[in-house]
């Protein structure tokens, strides 16, 4: 999936794709689909060969389809280590810090 920005609507935007993407992939993961947005995309050759007008920008590309493995959201050790990680299953483990390291009050 492509998502665009067609400049004849507006010149800039701020976070409308951000919400957007969310939006998607957590509709997604509700139907059993797993997704990724990729933003090192190489944005000309992927408009020249999608024929795009010059009005339409690619702002990011989502890929969308059936998970072929299990992954677990855990959370972060006290090493504060974030790499990801398989055991002895192949299950992908996956750190992240929880929210009341990310919330300043």
């Amino acid at each position: 999936m492509v998502v665009l920005h067609d400049q004849k609507i507006s010149k800039g935007f701020f976070w409308d794709h951000g919400i957007a993407v969310q939006s998607i992939l957590l509709g997604a993961t509700e139907k059993g689909l797993g997704g990724c947005q990729f933003n090192a995309i190489d944005r000309v050759a992927l408009a020249q060969e999608l024929n795009l007008p010059d009005h339409l920008e690619i702002v990011t590309v989502i890929a969308l389809g059936k998970p072929n493995e299990v992954v677990v959201i855990e959370q972060l050790g006290d090493s504060g280590d974030i790499k990801y990680w398989r055991d002895e299953q192949g299950i992908h483990h996956v750190p992240k810090r929880g929210l009341n390291d990310l919330i300043f009050n």
